[in-house]
């Protein structure tokens, strides 16, 4: 019997961030599945069309898709995410009114909205319960109401590290045979370069191939880009010249401290800040780097870690939460709360050759065990058990 599926398509538009990137990879491979019947998909009460041909479409910096600016800025306020927490339910229950008990619905993003459909939710980290200062008030608490409904409601759980799983059962009760692991990957774009498939984009971005090292994510305190400028600032100046610190993403929550002290390395020359990158040079810019740095306080998977690997360029990451599972041992860890080891493994990745060598070459092994077609496979999986 070939599957009837509804896909949530909240984060599938432009530019796709983490989950809207792990929606579309998975969406992708399941409408090809001969196991897939039809894909449906549906978002913030509406059945839309051909979703992942938006995801596509460029954007600049200013256009962004309304419904998720609306969402986001709604999540910010107490009031408007209590109205939202006690009156979506009911209108998305009368909006999947027609589901039945043999449709698969499958929400990739922490809630499962209530019909009769055998329902299946992804639940991509608990940083909301791990450290709520990390959000604001009003997301924390909406995050906090609408979740246990949703574990509650779902016939299975996903989650995309066995950290985040371990937390799950732990915090919540979940019952082993409830949850199942399906990590994440990198796509197919991210691959090491060679120098003349580097030659556009590292004249365009005014870069230079292996003299920098790289962040890429949202300006937030999670994800410590703060301390990673202080860590950096202790490098020998030299060091720092030679491969100064590029940045780049959006700026996010509680975000004005960071890009105060970032804008002071920008003046003294050994930090750039990209808030906004056309996508095409995504690839270019992480096989390009010297290093990819990326010393997170909490992840639920980590997504730039993989794509960095894949790119075939050395990663120092945090030893916390899922990252040590994700590298897997071929990053070099620090503790992301201490000064002084972030910059002594800086110092360590960016003068160490062999060191360099080495991490390339785990890295691109352990990108390699991971694939979007492997993910997409174990969760049809999923869907195959509960029918």
């Amino acid at each position: 019997m070939k599957l009837d599926l509804v896909f949530g398509a909240d984060n599938l538009h432009y530019p796709l961030t983490g989950i809207g990137r792990y929606a579309f990879e998975l969406a992708s491979r399941l409408e090809g599945d001969e196991s897939i019947h039809r894909v449906r998909y549906f978002s913030l009460g509406r059945w839309i069309d051909d979703p992942l041909a938006q995801c596509m479409v460029q954007a600049g910096p200013a256009q962004r898709n309304v419904w998720a600016l609306v969402r986001a800025r709604l999540a910010n306020n107490r009031l408007a995410a209590s109205t939202y927490t006690t009156l979506s339910p009911k209108y998305f229950q009368w909006a999947l009114r027609k589901l039945d008990s043999k449709t698969i619905f499958h929400a990739p993003n922490f809630f499962v909205l209530p019909s009769q459909a055998i329902k299946v939710v992804t639940v991509h980290d608990l940083s909301h319960e791990q450290s709520p200062e990390f959000h604001p008030a009003a997301r924390a608490q909406l995050m906090s109401t609408l979740l246990p409904e949703s574990l509650r409601r779902a016939d299975h759980i996903i989650t995309v590290s066995e950290a985040v799983r371990k937390e799950l059962m732990t915090r919540h009760q979940v019952a082993a045979d409830r949850v199942t692991t399906v990590h994440l990957a990198a796509s197919d774009l991210y691959r090491p370069h060679t120098t003349g498939m580097l030659a556009q984009a590292m004249t365009a971005l005014g870069l230079q191939r292996g003299g920098y090292s790289l962040f890429v994510g949202t300006i937030e305190p999670r994800k410590n880009v703060e301390r990673l400028v202080q860590a950096y600032e202790r490098l020998p100046e030299d060091m720092r010249r030679k491969y100064p610190l590029l940045i780049a993403g959006g700026p996010g929550w509680n975000s004005d401290a960071i890009h105060a002290r970032m804008s002071k390395a920008q003046e003294q020359g050994w930090l750039r800040y990209m808030s906004f990158l056309d996508q095409r040079w995504l690839p270019a810019l992480y096989a390009g780097a010297r290093l990819m740095a990326y010393p997170s306080l909490y992840e639920g998977f980590g997504l730039p870690i993989v794509e960095a690997m894949a790119s075939g360029t050395p990663v120092l990451t945090s030893n916390t939460s899922c990252m040590p599972e994700v590298a897997a041992g071929a990053a070099h860890l620090v503790n992301p709360r201490d000064l002084d080891d972030i910059r002594h493994g800086l110092e360590h990745c960016l003068s160490d050759e062999a060191w360099q060598a080495e991490a390339q070459a785990k890295g691109l092994v352990r990108a390699a065990q991971l694939s979007w077609d492997r993910c997409a496979s174990e969760t049809i999986a999923v869907y195959k058990k509960l029918v």
